[in-house]
């Protein structure tokens, strides 16, 4: 659980009002006010859910599944999701070694998956998660958000020169991985369609939201398979390369200690002290009406790819990205609109996630095929594909009298499980400060391998 700060805990003298006294002066639980203590108990969380909410909410799915039927409309269908991926999320956050290479993703979406093959979900909890999941499509304003939010939340300086800094090690790299690892799963008996679509990409594809997720959705809509088949599919590889990466950017901070001229301990070229100032934004205040013109902004991207896709057949959540990207490089996003997008991203980022990835585990991931996906082929394959994507950066970085140690971890973060994993890859490496980097070899570098990967399959199909 989660210990929130809570906004009491100063003393806050108010016009005709008596000020609030400190929890901290109330450490004894006996002497305590009855309402210090209920404060108390709503900053112990499960995920982002007041303990006592959640305990309430528990209780009365409970009591819905007895009576024999959960209702159906939105509110109902919410509580559900939020209280079973915060649970699974929190489970994963406490694993020891695990909690570090995404296991809250990773049982958000395994846990419902295995109840429902166990026939262990109540059929009534089951028929409400799939019937809302199905009916909604909120997976869609998922992706808007995320997707229009992140891109339109960067700096603009950061994202031209730090894309014009990596560009060469990491188009290089993704090539020649691409190459490599095809090459690798074909030899180990494999269609090269299906190692290259199905295992490559996604390890180089940007994570789980911005990345397994999207790809899922295009390739069942050019396919023509349900999107739950395909997201059991992709899933695994991008979290098998994630813990690839992991572990070759810790060994490759040895090696920067034992050959410091290898490295500049976060600096990508020598002489540079600063790669790439962040620019802060103009300090400006974000209110509710910014927020909601920021994600109605998102929500009119996502049409105009959805036009494009009935007008030209190009996958909507590309042709969304290509357009946003674009407003970007050419000035059109404000300021304003740029903090209010922001918060849009780090919502759904942070609440919606896990719930998200209950709902797609329990109604739309089958679990044989879930676990079909963890083979010594594959395995094989996703490490070959991440040492290459690695070693070709090294290689890359050096020619261009750059930090080969740098470069070969940035690249490492473009095979990462998104945001998680450039901080999980980052970490091992000792490299923090390179964090805008990884940004864009995850999200840019991501949404440009999940563009060309759904225009390739559309033009040469599955064997």
């Amino acid at each position: 659980m989660n210990r929130q700060t809570s906004p009491y805990q100063a003393s806050t003298p108010q016009h005709g009002m008596a000020s609030v006294s400190p929890i901290h002066e109330h450490d004894d639980a006996a002497s305590a006010p009855p309402h210090m203590l209920a404060w108390r108990a709503m900053e112990l969380r499960i995920g982002l859910v007041p303990l006592p909410v959640y305990l309430l909410l528990l209780a009365l799915i409970g009591g819905f599944v007895y009576m024999g039927k959960v209702p159906t409309d939105i509110s109902v269908s919410i509580a559900v999701l939020a209280v079973g991926g915060f649970t699974c999320a929190e489970f994963g956050k406490r694993m020891p070694l695990l909690r570090h290479i995404g296991a809250a993703a990773i049982f958000a979406t395994f846990v419902p998956s295995f109840l429902v093959y166990a026939h262990a979900m109540p059929p009534v909890l089951l028929k409400n998660v799939a019937e809302f999941t199905k009916n909604s499509n909120f997976l869609y304003l998922f992706i808007a958000s995320i997707v229009v939010g992140s891109i339109f939340s960067m700096d603009r300086d950061v994202l031209i020169k730090g894309f014009l800094k990596i560009f060469a090690p990491l188009a290089a790299g993704t090539v020649v991985a691409a190459l490599v690892g095809t090459a690798v799963g074909t030899a180990l008996g494999m269609s090269w369609q299906h190692t290259l679509f199905f295992i490559v990409v996604p390890i180089m594809a940007g994570g789980v939201g911005e990345g397994a997720i999207p790809l899922s959705i295009g390739y069942a809509a050019i396919l023509g398979h349900a999107q739950g088949e395909i997201f059991a599919q992709v899933l695994p590889p991008v979290m098998l390369g994630s813990l690839s990466a992991i572990l070759m950017a810790g060994a490759l901070n040895f090696v920067g200690k034992r050959y410091p001229h290898l490295t500049g301990e976060g600096r990508l070229q020598p002489g540079s002290e600063d790669d790439v100032r962040v620019t802060e934004l103009p300090a400006a205040t974000v209110d509710v009406g910014q927020i909601a013109g920021a994600g109605l902004t998102a929500i009119a991207l996502y049409m105009v790819g959805l036009m494009s896709h009935k007008l030209f057949d190009f996958p909507a959540p590309v042709v969304m990205l290509f357009v946003a990207v674009l407003l970007m490089l050419c000035r059109v996003v404000s300021p304003q609109l740029q903090q209010a997008s922001g918060v849009v991203y780090k919502f759904f980022s942070t609440a919606v996630t896990y719930p998200l990835l209950f709902a797609i585990g329990a109604a739309l991931t089958p679990w044989e095929k879930l676990i079909a996906a963890f083979t010594i082929v594959n395995l094989i394959t996703i490490v070959a594909t991440v040492a290459t994507l690695m070693a070709t950066g090294f290689v890359v970085g050096r020619m261009l009298k750059m930090y080969p140690i740098e470069t070969a971890i940035i690249n490492a973060c473009h095979s990462g499980q998104g945001g998680t994993g450039d901080v999980a890859i980052l970490t091992a490496a000792n490299r923090m400060q390179m964090m805008p980097f990884a940004q864009i070899a995850t999200r840019i570098g991501g949404a440009i391998v999940v563009t060309l990967a759904l225009f390739a399959l559309a033009r040469v199909g599955m064997a």
